[in-house]
């Protein structure tokens, strides 16, 4: 799971998203998937969720989906945009 850093505040319009990173005093521009993505993690959905999402809303099929996703969550954790988590309560299947 992953959140958006406590550090990052963000503007979405229908161009994409602008964040702000102001620990970083970093100012990032993401497109329309992307400020989707993130608007999603508010939601504290899943890498499964996200690319269902995606697949769905852009008429993309599931590897583009899935390949963007994986790829513009590398992208934020290199800029340290997002935070990873585990669900507290959430059961590991083992």
């Amino acid at each position: 799971m992953y959140r958006i850093s406590e550090t990052v505040r963000s503007t979405h319009s229908g161009d994409g998203a602008i964040l702000l990173d102001v620990r970083q005093g970093k100012i990032f521009n993401v497109n329309p998937v992307g400020s989707r993505i993130l608007e999603l993690l508010k939601t504290e959905s899943d890498e499964s969720a996200l690319v269902s999402a995606v697949e769905r809303e852009f008429e993309v099929n599931r590897n583009v989906a899935s390949a963007d996703v994986r790829d513009f969550l590398a992208a934020l954790r290199k800029h340290q945009l997002i935070d990873e988590f585990e669900r507290i309560g959430q059961l590991k299947q083992e």
